[in-house]
């Protein structure tokens, strides 16, 4: 099933590669904010790609349109209109196309909304998850995958930074847990049927084309409608603060950690030998507190509002912090963007969109 804006595109086209590392990836999310930065990046550097995602409602659908139409399309990435769960669809794809390494991005994001349609999250990130890795697991030539987990799988740890060796026991909310159970059961797939799988814990993204849900968009948007701005605090007025990792940083991390996967090991759900495993912070180093990221918006859009802080909501962790020596060694990591000059290039984009569809509908 290919999504209508795509019907004019050819899959061979978009799979086959023109760089010297001869990758076909296959993204799933690929319409989704990191998703669409990352498909776009390895067509554009030569690899061949295609996308799947399933559109759903979770925020506003216009904007993974846009993406669709203003990135992929534009890039020449063909994207499948479909869902992770569905295991005849992904191993058409697996039968059409023989890809080196699988980019897994879709999931259930958010962790207030798990209050809400908690159901949601095992759907995607446990019950997906694992109809993925069947299918992989099951072919020939078992790509390596790389998959998104979280910053939030280190819970009520208050040891800082975070360490891929600190404990991840203590999950804060539902969308932390899931993440951590993906985790597991990779862990688990790489043992038994000799997948390489490298984990990525991506630590609070942000930049163009980002997430409506996420704080620094919402609290863009209500400064610009001269909306009173709510700022979280923990106990005793304790700090709430966030290792913020800009859009190009992630995906440059993502687009490492697919060069250096090793092959996986097994064949058609066979265990052949040991396979790479690999769990890797992808941060900023420098966490900010949210009364900074209001104040760094508030100058760039030049409006000052009225703040009220409140208590935090349930799942909400005083800090993220990340250590990122691992990812140095691992995938020569280094963080590019500070938050001022990313939310710079964020509300730049922000209001070039949102005014290009006000204007659209005159």
């Amino acid at each position: 099933m290919v999504s209508r804006a795509q019907k004019h595109f050819c899959p061979q086209l978009s799979t086959k590669p023109h760089s010297r590392t001869g990758h076909t990836v296959f993204v799933t999310g690929a319409a989704g904010f990191i998703g669409a930065h990352a498909s776009v990046a390895l067509k554009r550097r030569g690899d061949g790609v295609v996308g799947l995602d399933n559109f759903n409602q979770y925020y506003d659908i216009t904007l993974k349109k846009s993406r669709l139409s203003k990135l992929l399309d534009r890039a020449g990435v063909f994207v499948v209109e479909g869902d992770i769960n569905d295991g005849v669809l992904l191993r058409k794809l697996f039968g059409l196309v023989q890809f080196t390494h699988v980019l897994h991005l879709a999931a259930q994001a958010g962790v207030r909304y798990a209050m809400v349609n908690p159901n949601s999250y095992i759907r995607s990130n446990i019950d997906g998850f694992v109809n993925l890795l069947e299918v992989v697991k099951s072919s020939i030539a078992q790509p390596a995958i790389i998959s998104a987990s979280s910053s939030s799988v280190y819970g009520l740890n208050s040891k800082v930074p975070f360490s891929e060796k600190d404990r991840t026991d203590q999950p804060a909310s539902l969308y932390a847990a899931t993440k951590k159970a993906g985790e597991e059961i990779a862990h688990a797939y790489n043992h038994i049927y000799s997948l390489s799988i490298t984990g990525l814990r991506f630590f609070t993204v942000y930049g163009p084309w980002g997430r409506p849900d996420m704080a620094y968009f919402f609290f863009t948007k209500d400064i610009l409608n001269r909306k009173q701005i709510s700022i979280f605090e923990g106990p005793n007025h304790g700090t709430i603060a966030r290792d913020f990792t800009y859009i190009d940083d992630i995906v440059n991390g993502c687009l490492s950690a697919i060069d250096t996967a090793k092959k996986s090991t097994g064949t058609g759900g066979k265990k052949k030998g040991e396979a790479q495993f690999r769990i890797i912070n992808l941060g900023n180093t420098s966490p900010v507190s949210v009364h900074k990221l209001v104040n760094i918006l508030e100058k760039l859009l030049k409006v000052k509002e009225k703040k009220v802080v409140l208590m935090p909501r349930n799942g909400v962790v005083p800090i993220t912090h990340a250590n990122i020596s691992l990812a140095r060694v691992e995938l020569g990591y280094k963080r590019t963007v500070d938050l001022e000059m990313g939310l710079k290039k964020f509300v730049k984009w922000y209001l070039d969109y949102y005014d290009a569809k006000k204007n659209s509908s005159w």
